[in-house]
């Protein structure tokens, strides 16, 4: 349990100290043979309960000990066990089983000694052993519901995630779209209307003619534009900052993801598809493998080649938990890594790996560096 989690908890923590405490200090009340010691007993094992978040262990072997010695020197009754008790449901809790059992049988112990052979304290402790199986079981179901509630959390996140970088690829491939279909049809008919106005305002000129003012109002509202055609083309076409493999990689480290990057060839400036493809299969591949993988350990691998050798090769590997004897389903990053792929002239292997885990393989053809 984190600090600022225990801190958190602290007003509950304190009253649960406090009632526990009035319960024991009203139960001794009413036996005349209570002395200080044992109000001081009841009162320092149960105040221990206020730290019971942060320091689990520590405050179940604080309770037990004054509990036990509470027993040993008073002989009281059943509710003697209550800052035992919970002190030994955190400990389950948290995962201290074993702390917590023996905690529970060493209370268990100290109270069958104050009086053994007889009817009433084989009762009782019996009555206490049930309380203590009753505080392990609960402690148990708690930390189990709290991982089950994590899990879930964390798989709503990572399917908000997921959802939300399909919707941003299919929103930019839609971009690129729009920007073909403008720079196939509108960009070629502005063109022509510039050049067909641009021609007849030439002929004008040269026949010593003077310029019909519509038509230098079309030359240069054509020329007007292209200019913001391009402009609108630009965004359009403009994709996020790509950055770099190295720092997908860093952000991956950041995150807790095992990554090793090796750069080998003669690493060089690319072209600017080649560079981003690049980028999101390096990048497609580390989310999978932080998403499906586990604790993995990664391998990054980028080879530019050498000398005039025109290829890129990304290999990704990790040795996480994907069967070797069931293919991947391809999903929108697997049908994305290879759709870029395969339009640069590429080509995909996407595949479990017969020793564990997973293994991308992507070949790009470099051509000419820009």
């Amino acid at each position: 349990m984190s600090e600022r989690q225990a801190h958190r908890g602290w007003p509950a923590d304190a009253i649960l100290a406090v009632v526990v405490g009035a319960l024991g200090m009203t139960a001794a009340a009413f036996d005349d043979d209570t002395t200080a010691l044992d109000h001081a007993l009841i009162a320092l094992a149960s105040a221990a309960l206020a730290c019971h978040r942060a320091a689990p262990r520590a405050v179940l072997a604080v309770a037990t000990v004054l509990g036990t010695a509470y027993v040993l020197h008073a002989h009281p009754g059943p509710l003697s066990a209550l800052p035992v008790l919970g002190a030994v449901h955190t400990a389950a809790r948290v995962g201290h089983r074993g702390v917590a059992a023996a905690g529970g049988a060493v209370f268990l112990a100290g109270y069958v000694a104050t009086g053994p052979g007889t009817q009433e304290v084989a009762e009782r402790a019996g009555l206490l052993a049930g309380w203590f199986l009753c505080a392990v079981v609960t402690g148990l179901a708690d930390r189990n519901w709290q991982a089950y509630l994590r899990q879930t959390e964390q798989r709503a996140l990572e399917a908000e995630r997921t959802r939300e970088e399909a919707a941003l690829r299919r929103a930019g491939e839609e971009r690129l779209r729009i920007a073909r279909e403008l720079h196939d049809s509108l960009t070629h008919s502005i063109s022509i209307v510039k050049l067909q106005a641009g021609v007849a305002v030439h002929l004008a000129r040269k026949r010593g003619d003077e310029v019909p003012p519509a038509l230098l109002a079309i030359q240069e509202a054509s020329g007007e534009a292209m200019r913001e055609l391009r402009s609108a083309l630009q965004v359009l076409r403009a994709d996020e900052p790509t950055g770099t493999p190295a720092l997908l990689v860093e952000r991956a480290r950041a995150a807790g993801l095992a990554v090793d990057l090796t750069v080998t060839g003669d690493e060089r400036p690319l072209p600017q598809a080649v560079d981003r493809a690049a980028y999101r299969i390096v990048q497609e591949a580390l989310t999978n493998a932080a998403r499906q993988a586990g604790p993995a350990k990664v391998t990054v691998l980028i080879d530019y080649g050498r000398g005039s050798e025109g290829r890129l090769a990304i290999d990704v590997d990790d040795d996480g938990a994907a069967d070797p004897a069931r293919p991947p389903t391809p999903g929108t990053g697997l049908t994305g890594m290879r759709e870029r792929v395969t339009a640069l002239g590429g080509t995909l292997g996407a595949a479990p790996r017969a020793e564990g885990g997973f293994s991308v393989r992507a070949r790009l053809p470099l051509g000419e560096t820009v």
